[in-house]
């Protein structure tokens, strides 16, 4: 078979890092929609999407797995030079993190493996990033990815929360720690689209959206809005499933038609650190709106069925779906 010398070569030029990345990514993608298709055929418009919420979840913890384990000789770098074995740390994060990707995407054991990875974010927040953001003031990345990685572990927190029983059940503290760090963090990323209104929506980083964008500044304006309204609703405990879903599917859809298109173009890109980065970066916001989803997901309201009967999921044309979380307080599906 005759394969063109360019091809061929293109694809011998991807190192390890990239291709395991992708690789992880893809085979949790797969799994997680086997593990959602029921409860994507039965849910109608909107809840559609908040099915996915494991799904965008999950992902995003395989490709970050796969990263330790394929780069571990440079992420090691990251852990506190105080630590002993920090290779050895480096690893285990790396096996926890697909670990807990196949947990949630196959929604089994969620209420562990959402617990413990809400918990290591809280252990990086505290051990890593603080420290980094209190030694660079005047620096605005450093204080974002506090918040980043906080709203990570709160979408860890709604997902054990959901799986405990939700608001009526065990699940209620976790839930509303996950709405307060989600809300909080929307509403700090919003304020930094209208103060930076030019870089990629979404997770407010340092990479620009790309040139061919047009009304960049707008996109950001209007991300930024959602943002704020929606962390606005979530944090005063008001329509707090309408406000997860919309915002969700806001970031959802970007990562779709504007991360999607960077990330082919990074990888087009000879040099692994530009595809690793553009793999980061698709990851991150796909993870960002996983945690919103997840939100809504833990919000939904259900019937006392027992565990294992079909129930029909709930409609946005539903009155218990509009109404306020505060009245809201039912379970979500319990986990099997």
């Amino acid at each position: 078979m005759n394969v063109h010398p360019v091809l061929l070569a293109t694809f011998f030029e991807f190192s390890r890092t990239p291709v395991s990345m992708c690789g992880a990514g893809l085979i949790v993608l797969v799994i997680g929609l086997l593990a959602t298709r029921t409860a994507l055929a039965r849910a109608g418009a909107l809840d559609k999407i908040v099915a996915l919420s494991n799904l965008c979840f999950a992902v995003p913890l395989a490709v970050f797995g796969a990263e330790h384990l394929s780069a571990a000789a440079f992420i090691k770098d990251g852990v506190p030079s105080y630590m002993p074995w920090r290779l050895f740390w480096t690893y285990f994060v790396g096996i926890a993190l697909i670990a807990a990707a196949l947990s949630i995407a196959a929604k089994v054991r969620v209420r562990w493996s959402g617990l413990l990875f809400g918990i290591m974010m809280f252990i990086f927040v505290a051990l890593i990033h603080i420290p980094g953001a209190l030694a660079k003031p005047h620096e605005r990345i450093p204080l974002t990815i506090v918040f980043r990685e906080m709203s990570f572990a709160g979408g860890g927190l709604a997902l054990a929360g959901a799986a405990l029983g939700g608001f009526r059940g065990r699940g209620r503290v976790l839930i509303t720690v996950g709405r307060l760090l989600i809300a909080m963090t929307a509403i700090f990323f919003g304020i930094e689209h209208f103060l930076h209104p030019m870089g990629l929506p979404g997770v407010p980083l340092e990479k620009q959206m790309p040139a061919w964008l047009p009304a960049r500044p707008l996109i950001d304006y209007v991300t930024g809005a959602f943002l704020l309204v929606g962390g606005a609703s979530i944090l005063l405990n008001r329509k707090v499933r309408m406000a997860a879903t919309y915002l969700g599917s806001w970031i959802l859809l970007e990562v779709a038609a504007i991360y999607g298109p960077v990330l082919i173009s990074a990888l087009s890109d000879p040099s692994t650190a530009v595809q690793v980065e553009g793999i980061n970066y698709f990851a991150d916001t796909l993870l960002f709106a996983g945690a919103i989803l997840a939100l809504a997901s833990a919000m939904a309201p259900v019937s006392d069925a027992p565990e294992g009967k079909s129930n029909r999921p709930p409609s946005y044309l539903d009155p218990a779906a509009l109404s306020t979380a505060a009245s809201n307080l039912s379970s979500s599906a319990r986990e099997k």
